[in-house]
């Protein structure tokens, strides 16, 4: 049975799988540049001297796979999927681990590692988190595989929109001092799609609270709109 403080505590790990999932599908698309044009780009020649691009490669296939089934398993968790527990679990393990040889090698090679500690601390963290709400007690009051709950489920997706947009929007900020190079950010050759992409979940986010909060206030009236739309 689903407590008022484990619908609390079920968002809290919704947006924190949100968050790691946009972590590796962000991670996934940064390393690109350095496996599959390491030639254009000077600061990530060491990759080509070390004879690892195979590996660099092997990193955003497989980053953006994990980030990718992440998607699926937010979703999971959102509607309280059977599993959805079990399969956040396997996912972090996953992640948290090719996150780590990722870091390690990135330190070992090229010497830059913040924007993939980044990440590997995000599974990390929401690794612990899930280990947590999954003890006795906690478990149960969150109920990971019962019925989703609309409104929090709305709401806890609404936040991550909004966070993963943040995240988006000043990507180049807090990975600019590992990717700039003679005075130019590496980041901005991907500027274009994040602040497109930014702005878009920001913005989604944010309708998607109003939206839930007007349903709050008047309850039934986002009901009768959609019923309306449908005849």
């Amino acid at each position: 049975m689903r407590t008022s403080t484990g619908k609390t505590l079920r968002i809290i790990a919704i947006i924190f799988m949100g968050l790691t999932t946009a972590m590796n599908i962000l991670s996934g698309v940064g390393t690109s540049c350095a496996a599959f044009f390491t030639k254009q780009y000077p600061p990530f020649w060491d990759i080509i001297v070390a004879d690892v691009q195979w590996l660099w490669q092997s990193f955003v296939v497989v980053t953006l796979v994990i980030g990718l089934i992440g998607i699926w398993v937010t979703v999971q968790l959102v509607r309280g999927k059977s599993n959805a527990y079990r399969n956040a679990m396997i996912l972090l393990i996953v992640g948290t681990i090719v996150n780590g040889i990722h870091t390690y090698y990135s330190y070992t090679v090229l010497g830059g590692i913040l924007p993939i500690v980044v990440t590997l601390l995000t599974n990390i963290v929401t690794l612990v988190l899930f280990i947590i709400f999954g003890t006795p007690g906690l478990k149960e009051q969150i109920d990971f595989d019962g019925e989703g709950d609309s409104i929090s489920g709305a709401t806890a997706t609404g936040l991550t929109a909004i966070l993963v947009g943040a995240i988006l929007l000043s990507t180049s900020s807090w990975a600019g001092p590992t990717h700039t190079f003679d005075g130019v950010n590496l980041v901005n050759v991907l500027r274009i799609p994040l602040l497109a992409g930014g702005a878009i979940s920001s913005l989604g986010g944010l309708a998607l609270l109003l939206w839930t909060a007007l349903d709050l206030s008047f309850p039934g009236t986002v009901r009768r709109y959609v019923e309306g739309k449908k005849g």
